[in-house]
């Protein structure tokens, strides 16, 4: 791991912690939760950003506790098919929202794993998951690019506003491909670039963190996926997700140079 690398992953980790304890990326100025700016009740805070962000009312009451943080930018369980009996992971699980909503639909025979590599996040998931008698969910701490999971255990992974966070995105998707099963599937919700951002976004800390300057182009998301191994891959604009992403940065008007993508694709049955 470069210098560069680990202090990407210290900033990220700081960032996160905080909004474990203080929730919607901690009151931010520059966040995934649309610049909370730390006075709201954040509960119907994150309420709405899930709403906006494509979540129905059932999904955002059924799960108790305080797993919804309001830090995604789409749905990844709405576009991933899951099955009963499935075996789920989420690549940067935060709080659980999506894994107690997975849990859901893979029931009480499927099971659900969740990583991240913030230890707040895990307590607080832990936690989220006895508040929601959740038995066949299950939080581990780790990274994505090394994930603490078995080779072709998975059968869906999911992920929310998280892939774009990485300095090593080629060994996220070389590290799902590896967990997933033949013939498993990836089903992703992520910020992606459509424009180019100034350099002083570029370069700012904050912008990175807040899920802006680490996000790839549609083209470049495909090509990573393709070379770590998958097959039928297929990045999908939201454009619907524009006027909340452009509320991430309250200082530069993105102007639409990022939007949501639902990303999937599959590994190739051998």
């Amino acid at each position: 791991m470069t210098n560069d690398e680990s202090a990407v992953r210290r900033l990220v980790r700081d960032r996160y912690a905080d909004a474990a304890s203080e929730g919607c990326c901690g009151g931010t100025e520059t966040s995934c939760c649309g610049g909370d700016d730390g006075t709201s009740d954040t509960a119907s805070d994150a309420a709405e950003i899930a709403r906006e962000i494509g979540y129905d009312d059932e999904a955002i009451e059924t799960v108790d506790g305080e797993a919804n943080l309001g830090l995604g930018c789409g749905n990844p369980t709405a576009i991933a098919d899951l099955e009963p009996g499935e075996t789920v992971l989420d690549l940067g699980s935060g709080g659980g929202f999506d894994c107690f909503l997975a849990a859901r639909e893979v029931g009480p025979e499927g099971r659900v794993i969740g990583v991240d590599m913030t230890p707040e996040m895990i307590e607080k998931a832990r936690a989220n998951a006895r508040a929601n008698d959740a038995g066949n969910v299950s939080f581990r701490l780790g990274e994505i690019e090394h994930l603490p999971v078995a080779d072709g255990v998975v059968d869906t992974i999911i992920s929310n506003c998280v892939v774009n966070l990485s300095p090593a995105k080629d060994r996220v998707f070389e590290e799902a491909y590896r967990v997933l099963r033949p013939g498993g599937r990836l089903a992703i919700t992520d910020p992606v670039r459509t424009d180019s951002l100034p350099e002083s976004v570029r370069e700012d800390p904050g912008s990175l963190a807040g899920c802006i300057s680490g996000a790839e182009s549609p083209e470049r998301i495909a090509s990573l996926l393709e070379a770590a191994g998958f097959i039928d891959i297929r990045v999908e604009l939201d454009p619907d997700s524009r006027e909340v992403i452009d509320e991430w940065h309250d200082e530069y008007d993105l102007g639409g140079s990022l939007l949501s993508a639902r990303i999937e694709a599959e590994k190739p049955v051998e």
